[in-house]
């Protein structure tokens, strides 16, 4: 592979985010759906490329033909099948660089609440998973157990956690775990934003909102993913100045620091196991680590050290965000443009069962569950669990912005609070990257135990302490 074949491929990808961004403009059902760009341009190049139109186009040509590709040459398949398991480490390395991490107290008081139902909501994925591959995944379809842990890994993790473990599923043995992951991702997102807005139209019906009365929609431009002239704010701040260096080539410096810090970190624990019990018992877990989770650590490790040297706060969170979501398009796009629909098509019945186990289970903990752990403004604080826990965190943010839309009630602080400590661990976090090569190493039945405790502290702390407040 040549430098001038992954440029060609970053070509492709330019003109799949605009086309998916013109089409948002013009089409107003996938405006009501508030689809991202990157989703629609990877649907797009999923329907252009090999899985779909070559294979149509195989039917009339030869096999040496550009054609059974698609419009894409072999090259940018390739490219685009590497990039996710790259960019992911970028998306965790910065979720807490520019960041500031109030204290305990604080998070505990205003995030408690909804960290105690996502907590009860991310771990119960893997308990309903878990036990629908024991009882049925597993015997009836011959699939391996750690399938359990794909709702979690899917819905609360999303295409990123999912590219982030192709090369775990790889070195277990089951390669098709990534594609079934990033189609259950997709399907959480959809699902996610349809199933969202369906709960907000009935609980304005049955008055359980406290802010909205009626369901008012966005504006056309804000429907279309365009930011509004008067709304128009920097994207980020110039804390340094250019002629010294550019501000954005500093913030993709400290990221690539923060994702190298994370590398040796994990250097680290493979040597410091091979050294230890690697000696006496034939297991290799770290080797089936994925970086991603390390890469969080290591910005968590970069920006205390800039915490105590920088005086000057040169970290702006706005400009991190702006390379993060950059990364994060880019993988989004590739993951569904390159997921192999024969995977899907091979397990299309053990994809719905998960698909439909996660779903019931994240409606009925949050009609249930919410209500009873949440002492305040309950539907506005739970829908964007509800919504992180089934799609992405822009997901729950979207369903929390249309129920709150001038931030009345504690729904968005609670939030950022419960992501400081929800994020390390779910959500792809370290417990999501572990969960596979956990299942794989250790079985199904001790990590469903540990599963099925975790879920019952959530609730037991959200049902005894904060619901009684």
């Amino acid at each position: 592979m040549t430098a001038n074949q992954v440029g060609f491929a970053f070509l492709y990808l330019a003109a799949f985010l605009l086309i998916g961004k013109w089409i948002r403009v013009r089409v107003t059902w996938l405006q009501n759906l508030f689809l991202p760009s990157s989703i629609i341009g990877g649907f797009l190049a999923l329907i252009l490329g090999p899985q779909v139109l070559g294979k149509i186009l195989s039917n009339f040509v030869s096999k040496d033909s550009f054609w059974v590709n698609g419009i894409f040459p072999e090259q940018v398949t390739v490219v685009w099948s590497e990039l996710p398991g790259l960019l992911i480490n970028v998306v965790f390395a910065a979720l807490f660089l520019g960041a500031t991490i109030p204290g305990l107290r604080k998070i505990w008081d205003y995030g408690g609440p909804q960290l105690a139902f996502g907590w009860t909501i991310g771990w119960g994925q893997y308990v309903i998973g878990i036990l629908l591959s024991l009882l049925v995944l597993s015997p009836v379809f011959g699939m391996p157990p750690l399938v359990g842990a794909l709702i979690e890994v899917a819905f609360e993790g999303g295409h990123g956690t999912a590219a982030g473990l192709a090369g775990t599923f790889k070195e277990i043995g089951f390669a098709d775990g990534y594609d079934l992951s990033v189609g259950l991702a997709t399907v959480g997102i959809l699902t996610g934003v349809i199933v969202g807005i369906i709960l907000i139209n009935w609980a304005v019906r049955r008055e359980k909102t406290s802010v909205i009365k009626d369901v008012k929609g966005f504006s056309d431009l804000r429907k279309q993913g365009i930011m509004e002239f008067e709304n128009r704010d920097p994207a980020a701040k110039m804390t340094v100045r250019p002629e010294s260096i550019e501000p954005l080539s500093l913030h993709f410096a400290i990221v690539g620091l923060a994702v190298l810090v994370g590398y040796l970190l994990l250097q680290f624990l493979i040597w410091l196991e091979s050294v230890t019990v690697g000696n006496f018992i034939d297991i290799r877990f770290m080797t089936y680590i994925p970086l991603f989770p390390l890469a969080m650590i290591g910005g968590i490790f970069v920006q205390v050290f800039f915490n105590k040297i920088d005086n000057a706060r040169i970290i702006d969170r706005n400009m991190i965000n702006r390379i993060q979501g950059f990364a994060l398009d880019i993988l989004i796009l590739t993951a569904i443009g390159t997921v192999s629909i024969d995977v899907i098509g091979d397990y299309m019945i053990p994809f719905i069962l998960l698909a439909t186990a996660g779903l019931l289970w994240n409606v009925v903990g949050f009609l249930v569950l919410a209500p009873r752990i949440i002492p305040s403004y309950w539907f506005e604080r739970g829908i964007g669990d509800f919504g992180q826990s089934t799609g992405i965190t822009a997901t729950g943010l979207l369903l929390m912005r249309i129920v709150d839309p001038k931030g009345d009630t504690p729904a968005f602080e609670g939030f950022g609070y419960k992501q400081l400590v929800y994020e390390p661990f779910l959500g792809g976090g370290l417990v999501t990257a572990l969960s596979v090569p956990l299942i794989y190493q250790f079985g199904a039945i001790p990590f469903l135990i540990f599963a099925m405790i975790m879920c019952l502290i959530g609730v037991l702390v959200g049902l005894l302490h904060f619901g009684k407040k």
